[in-house]
């Protein structure tokens, strides 16, 4: 088609996966290889619907809870990049089964802190989304009181705690930077002797994706984010794009979910993937807009990621002969 408008998208990096996910899917993938179908994943291994459909095709089996899998089975149930509280791993202990952890190394982090604190005696407090699966995990690796869920910086002003001299705090790896450096200050600033993370939680992807979006943000008449509804950190770089400058921003699972008409008037956009979301959904939205729009495409980079972790042994050791 000739004579369609012009329209710059501005390609933010990083973008899509990170080192957490790419080693969950990984995780995965190896099993179907090495152990055949079915492969057992207890909920999503991450948050995305086309990553999921693709493992369930090849053979997973994704599960609410332990028991919807067949005892006695001797097949891998894997857990998901989100972690899980202490309660799951002993409870497939009970059940035999054999369980192979893909949560997140950076998520896993957390997990230590926090236990590393309550056997200080700290009491903690903990920076998230209530009901999020990684916030569950990271309370359930401490008994039931011991950690104190807040979410916003009026949370934070609202806390009553009885012994402020022996406190500690730890946050969701996926929060928006600027939304917990407010939550944060406001703890520092009511209960000075608080204890933080030696290394910050936000993990480096979350950092580094919501960085780049900041730098294009206010270059762009609307910005588009490909990412599941459920995925915390693509919903904060939604929030990201319009806290920067751009005047709309909208949150798409995939090119069909895209609707046209929300581009209309803008002369540069903005594309972006949360941490879940694989590199052909943003190739699949570019091609679409390119069947109304000229489209130049300019990739604006924050910086370059090289950190992978490594598979558990059981995925990468050969059998011996």
């Amino acid at each position: 088609m000739t004579n369609l408008p012009p329209l710059k998208i501005l390609l933010a990096a990083p973008r899509g996966f990170c080192a957490g996910v790419d080693r969950a899917v990984q995780m995965v993938e190896r099993a179907l290889e090495k152990y055949g179908a079915p492969v057992y994943v207890r909920h999503e291994i991450v948050h995305n619907r086309r990553v999921v459909d693709g493992l369930a095709a090849k053979g997973a089996v994704f599960v609410k809870e332990l028991h919807e899998i067949p005892e006695g089975t001797k097949q891998p149930v894997i857990f998901s990049a989100h972690g899980v509280a202490k309660s799951v791993p002993e409870n497939a202990t009970n059940l035999n089964l054999f369980v192979l952890d893909a949560t997140c190394p950076l998520v896993s982090k957390v997990h230590r802190e926090a236990e590393r604190h309550h056997a200080n005696g700290r009491r903690i407090i903990l920076v998230g989304h209530a009901g999020h699966p990684e916030v569950i995990g990271t309370m359930g690796q401490l008994p039931a009181g011991a950690v104190t869920l807040i979410e916003t910086r009026e949370d934070a002003e609202r806390l009553q705690i009885e012994n402020t001299d022996q406190l500690a705090y730890v946050t969701q790896t996926t929060l928006s930077v600027d939304d917990t450096a407010e939550v944060v200050a406001t703890l520092q600033q009511r209960f000075p002797n608080i204890t933080g993370p030696y290394k910050e939680d936000i993990c480096y992807a979350t950092t580094n994706r919501q960085g780049a979006v900041k730098m294009i943000a206010k270059k762009c008449d609307a910005m588009v984010v490909l990412g599941a509804p459920n995925s915390s950190n693509s919903n904060r770089l939604v929030e990201v794009a319009l806290a920067y400058g751009s005047p709309r921003a909208r949150l798409v699972q995939n090119a069909n979910e895209l609707d046209i008409e929300f581009l209309s008037g803008a002369q540069t956009l903005g594309l972006t993937a949360g941490a879940s979301a694989p590199e052909e959904l943003v190739q699949e939205v570019i091609a679409a807009i390119g069947k109304h729009y000229t489209v130049t495409v300019e990739e604006v980079r924050l910086t370059d990621e090289d950190v992978t972790f490594k598979l558990p042994r059981a995925l990468t050791q050969t059998e011996a002969a």
